[in-house]
This record gives C-alpha cells, sequence and structure tokens, in this order.
C-alpha cells in the first residue's frame, strides 16, 4: 500500500498475530512489541523480516512510527493507548478502547488536544456482508426493522482478567448501533460465571430502542459449537448475516397476513445476497492506514468507542447486580 513503514504494533498475542500478518502484507509494519520473548520468537519465524522489540519505548521514541496498533490485554489498553498519543503517535486500539468511560473520554480528549487519530478496533463495520446489509436496511428492502438478535458463542479463549461482556459484546453492540442509527433507552443483562470466581461465561444482554425496536445479545465462550449470527427482523422481511457459513448474507422475505382474525405465516425461499469480497481486519487496518496519510476521521473514531462503552458498562452493572453468581470449576466439575 506504501513503500513506507510507519505502523508500530504491540501485542503479538491471540489477535495481535493476526494484526501482525495484515499489516505485514500491507508492507506498513516497522515494528513489533511483545513483553514475551517467546512470543516473539515464535512470530519471528513466520516472519523474520520484521523488526521486534520487547521494550514499549522503543516504537514510542521512534520519529518514523506515525501510528500504533495496540491489541494488547483490555486492561492495558487505557494505559498504553495514552502514552502512545502522548507521545504523537495515531492510535488503533483493539475493542474496547477501555474499561471506563473516564478513561475513554480522556484518551479523547487528549486525540483531540494532539490532533492525533484515535481509532476503535470494531471490526464488523468493515465487514463487506454488514455493509451490504445496512445497505438493505438504508433502501427499505426489510421494511421497519423490529427486532434484531445476535448470538456470539464458542468454545474458545476463557479470559480470567475480563468477563464475556467485555471480551464478545463489544462487537455486536457496535454493530446494532451502527445498523439502527441510534443508541438504546435502556440496558439489561443476565449471565452466570462457571468457570472463575466473578467472570461471568455467558451472558444476555438486551436493548430497548424507540419506537418499540428491541435487540438481544447472546454470548459464551463454553458454548459447544461455534456460532456467529445476526439476525435482522423487519416489517417486510428478515436478514441473517451469519459469519461461519461460506455464503455470508441471507434474506428471507417471509410474510405474516391476518386472515379472518388469524395471523399466517407464509414462507419464502432464502436468497444469498452477493458480498463484496476482502477480509475484515485488512480492510481495516487499511483504514487506519488510510486515515494516517489523509488525516481522515475513523468510522470507529473515539467517540464510537465510547458509545459502544456506556453500553457495556451499564450491561456489565446490571449483570453485576442481578446474576446470582454460580462458580463452578469445569475441572472439578468433571466426574
Amino acid at each position: 500500500m506504501n513503500e513506507q513503514k510507519f505502523i508500530g504494533l504491540i501485542g503479538l498475542g491471540y489477535w495481535g498475530k493476526n494484526i501482525l500478518r495484515n499489516l505485514y502484507e500491507l508492507g506498513v509494519l516497522k515494528t513489533a512489541c511483545d513483553f514475551n520473548k517467546d512470543t516473539i520468537e515464535q512470530r519471528r519465524k513466520d516472519f523474520p523480516n520484521v523488526n521486534y522489540t520487547q521494550n514499549l519505548e522503543d516504537i514510542l521514541e521512534d520519529p518514523e512510527i506515525k501510528g500504533v496498533a495496540i491489541a494488547t490485554p483490555a486492561v492495558t489498553h487505557y494505559e498504553i493507548a495514552k502514552k502512545a498519543l502522548l507521545s504523537g503517535k495515531d492510535v488503533f486500539v483493539e475493542k474496547p478502547l477501555s474499561l471506563k468511560i473516564s478513561e475513554a473520554e480522556e484518551l479523547i480528549k487528549i486525540s483531540e488536544e494532539k490532533k492525533k487519530i484515535l481509532m476503535v478496533g470494531h471490526i464488523l463495520q468493515y465487514h463487506p456482508a454488514v455493509l451490504k446489509l445496512k445497505e438493505l436496511i438504508n433502501n427499505k428492502e426489510l421494511g421497519e426493522i423490529e427486532y434484531v438478535y445476535s448470538n456470539r458463542l464458542n468454545i474458545g479463549k476463557i479470559r480470567t482478567e475480563e468477563n464475556v461482556l467485555w471480551s464478545l459484546a463489544p462487537h455486536d453492540i457496535s454493530v446494532i448501533l451502527m445498523l439502527l442509527g441510534e443508541e438504546p433507552l435502556n440496558v439489561c443483562a443476565f449471565g452466570g460465571a462457571y468457570v472463575t470466581s466473578g467472570i461471568h461465561d455467558v451472558a444476555i444482554v438486551t436493548l430497548d430502542f424507540k419506537d418499540n425496536k428491541k435487540a438481544h445479545i447472546f454470548i459464551s465462550w463454553i458454548n459447544p459449537y461455534k456460532e456467529q449470527r445476526l439476525v435482522v427482523m423487519g416489517s417486510k422481511a428478515m436478514a441473517v448475516f451469519d459469519d461461519v457459513s461460506k455464503e455470508k448474507l441471507f434474506l428471507y422475505p417471509h410474510k405474516i397476513a391476518w386472515e379472518n382474525g388469524m395471523p399466517n405465516t407464509y414462507r419464502a425461499e432464502a436468497t444469498v445476497i452477493p458480498v463484496e469480497s476482502g477480509e475484515p481486519l485488512k480492510l481495516e487496518l487499511s483504514h487506519f492506514v488510510e486515515c494516517i496519510l489523509e488525516r481522515k476521521r475513523p468510522k470507529t473514531d473515539g467517540y464510537e468507542g465510547l458509545r459502544v462503552l456506556k453500553v457495556l458498562e451499564k450491561a456489565d452493572e446490571f449483570l453485576r447486580e442481578n446474576s446470582s453468581e454460580i462458580v463452578r470449576s469445569v475441572q472439578n466439575n468433571v466426574r
């Protein structure tokens, strides 16, 4: 994309390795940092021509590095993003922007004072299928939107420093707010902690919007199978975004008609909606690079990250106040 290498990456672990690959392929990665030497050695096997370091200052003090991508644990996002902004770097930080609203507001303020870009990694907003779904909604091909639900389930990486809300829900909150174009009037959540004390593994978040529109998000990292599906129900048709299937977007023009005082359902065959190709993460990082070069405001800027954070915080507060905690060691439960 650009012959000059001007991006530094901090964090090369579970998700950072994917950012490493994409920045490398885009030709903009100058230095990659991780505090774990073994992790660096693993990444060096696949990308030997990258400059690696365990010292964060090697990136922050390098005048040739204009932008920094942060893919460290969520609890460190605020501290590292703040250091990068104060060092005069544009910043891309993986979701969530931070774990506190006050921290996110401070990061936004610093970015504006320093005239630096602050972008949050809400990857679904760059997914071609989600962009096509937004187009269908804007063109009223679904009619009036009435209900949205999202399932993000897997037997996957279980975290101990943050609950499933903070780990998985930002994706779905971000895309639902984008598709509906508004913020919820009310947020509540329920769930349970089954592996680590105080860390919820399963949660259901419900969102109430104006005009009786509603949404719910079901998230779990202890589900027996992987599911990443978002369904939008409209007055004329229903759309399904299935990120696990080969075909990503489907339109179901089912009809419900009142006849003789009774509602009757008329099923219709699903239509596969063609979408443009492209890896969402690469499209997202390309947007970050473009924003740096052209000094543009990112689509998922700090304010978008703050809106998602406000919903997350309300859901987390409700979850902690209203869920009866059940802690059961998975290992000890095996008989």
